[in-house]
């Protein structure tokens, strides 16, 4: 498969709220400030050689600033340009040395709704540490979820621009197909896209060591109060647990593990009705899927970005 783009690496929020979202990452939900200054942190999960997962930027709305993948070499980013570029795809910069941690080569560009993506290589690999046994803390950043008004057109453009391949589809009779699970490596999805009256975060997702490591933090996240939207459980598609917490500005946040890695020379993808109970959660441990819960991951609409045309 001669895909470019090989991994996640980190998602950049625009935070109204600095110095709690701050705290909020740091003591809550586990991620290692690796660098701070004024209005600016960086923020690692601590068995990861990422150089940080969440980059948070003092500002005066909440937005997505910035979701960040890898590849394989600075030839590639090159290649990803020219092809972008060729197909009429709008870049932000051009293939260039960067200025953040770990420093690297890349590019960024917008999506079809205005996202800026940035695709980079050669970024420093990171010191970490193996997370033991009973770590409840985010070994890296698994997956992040976006809404869109227009998810088809959306499903379609990362597919032809960035190669990224359909896993699985979420429907219901009612309301038809509502979730599009995308994976631009053998892992069953690394961004997916949900359909919403308006563009935003739907969710962040960290993964951590297995499920024992997963319950810990679950519960030490509802013991320090932390809003819980859904969870805990096993959803289907995926096969991954999950426990979906509110961080101070509302914006989604998810515990998880196990997330299924795919044959993809042989996997086809499936339709689920996520009304079917053992659709939204196989264990029958969380709270019922319902209005209520899906609002809660609408978000707040993210001014900051622009929704184009289909192309």
């Amino acid at each position: 498969m001669d895909r470019l783009i090989t991994h996640l690496r980190h998602v950049d929020l625009g935070v109204p709220d600095f110095d709690r979202q701050l705290a909020f990452y740091r003591d809550l939900w586990q991620l290692a400030p690796e660098t701070t200054d004024t209005g600016i942190a960086f923020l690692a999960a601590q068995g990861s050689p990422e150089q940080y997962q969440v980059r948070l930027r003092a500002d005066a709305e909440k937005r997505v600033d910035l979701i960040a993948f890898g590849a394989e070499t600075p030839a590639d980013v090159d290649a990803l340009a020219e092809k972008l570029g060729r197909e009429g795809v709008t870049l932000v910069s051009t293939p260039d040395k960067l200025r953040t941690p770990g420093r690297g080569y890349g590019f960024r560009f917008f999506d079809l709704e205005g996202r800026t993506i940035e695709v980079s290589a050669d970024v420093a690999l990171r010191a970490h540490r193996k997370i033991e046994e009973g770590e409840s803390v985010p070994v890296k950043l698994s997956h992040v979820v976006i809404n869109s008004p227009q998810p088809e057109a959306l499903v379609a453009w990362y597919d032809r621009h960035l190669d990224f391949r359909l896993s699985d589809t979420l429907f219901s009779p009612h309301m038809g197909e509502m979730m599009y699970f995308l994976r631009c490596n053998p892992q069953h999805h690394s961004l997916a896209i949900a359909r919403c009256p308006h563009v935003s975060l739907h969710h962040a997702s960290f993964e951590l060591r297995g499920i024992d490591e997963y319950m810990r933090g679950t519960g030490r996240l509802l013991r320090a109060g932390v809003e819980k939207v859904w969870g805990p459980g096993r959803h289907l598609a995926g096969n991954n647990t999950f426990s979906y917490f509110l961080d101070p500005q509302g914006n989604t946040v998810e515990y998880t593990t196990e997330l299924e890695c795919l044959d993809e020379d042989t996997w086809h993808p499936s339709l689920h009705d996520f009304t079917d109970p053992m659709v939204s959660d196989q264990w029958g441990t969380a709270n019922p899927m319902s209005e209520f819960v899906a609002k809660k991951s609408f978000n707040d609409p993210d001014r900051g970005v622009f929704v184009a045309p289909p192309v």
